[in-house]
């Protein structure tokens, strides 16, 4: 599961430091340290996140793709958490564009997890940015993983829930992305299938229901 980026190519951004990402600032417990790997520029651009399901239906996984091309061509770096399903697909649909994408990591930045996206990890790191609060050598638990929603949350200008059980890490992001401000969007689906109940209870707390790209990019740059 250990990967590159070697310790000497990780920045490290203290709090209070110039370039320190001033929308951490709006959590209540803002990461003393984050570790970066990959191009630190680009975390003045503005953010969308887009999260859902770790094992998505098939429209899910298009929905997820068509939303990333058109958001990260619009300007938007585009957000997630480096998983399987949603993640690793908005991941790879900016890529695919040239364009580049924040992983949110819930390791260390010297290991991959899943180990699975160990090229999707280094891809990004060499087009976009790795980004983590855990030292280097700290390997995946359970609750790093809500921890890390939280960065997700606060970066982005919003949260996009692609596709979504009613139980779901996504629903954590959608929720505080909600308590910091940052617009929260969903896309629906058929009112039978179990991925799409939480998208479904979202628009019902007042989420946005979105069924284009377009209408994400009129609430965030237009």
């Amino acid at each position: 599961m250990r990967n590159k980026p070697s310790s000497a190519q990780i920045h490290r951004l203290s709090l209070g430091a110039p370039n320190y990402p001033k929308r951490l600032l709006d959590l209540a417990d803002p990461p003393p340290t984050i570790y970066i790997a990959g191009k630190v520029e680009l975390l003045s651009l503005p953010m969308v996140a887009i999260v859902g399901s770790r094992a998505p239906s098939q429209e899910g996984l298009r929905n997820a793709h068509s939303f990333a091309q058109a958001l990260a061509s619009s300007g938007l770096l585009v957000i997630s958490g480096l998983a399987k399903g949603i993640d690793g697909v908005s991941h790879r649909a900016a890529l695919s564009l040239s364009r580049p994408t924040l992983a949110i990591c819930g390791t260390g930045l010297d290991l991959t997890y899943p180990p699975e996206h160990q090229a999707l990890a280094k891809e990004i790191w060499g087009n976009g940015l790795l980004l983590s609060e855990l030292p280097l050598g700290v390997g995946p638990r359970a609750f790093h993983f809500p921890r890390r929603n939280r960065l997700i949350a606060a970066l982005a200008l919003g949260v996009l829930v692609v596709e979504a059980a009613q139980r779901s890490g996504s629903l954590i992001t959608a929720r505080l992305a909600l308590e910091l401000g940052r617009e929260v969007f969903a896309i629906p689906s058929s009112i039978h299938s179990p991925l799409s109940a939480g998208c479904h209870y979202l628009i019902g707390q007042g989420a946005k229901l979105v069924s284009s790209p377009k209408e994400v990019l009129e609430e965030l740059i237009y």
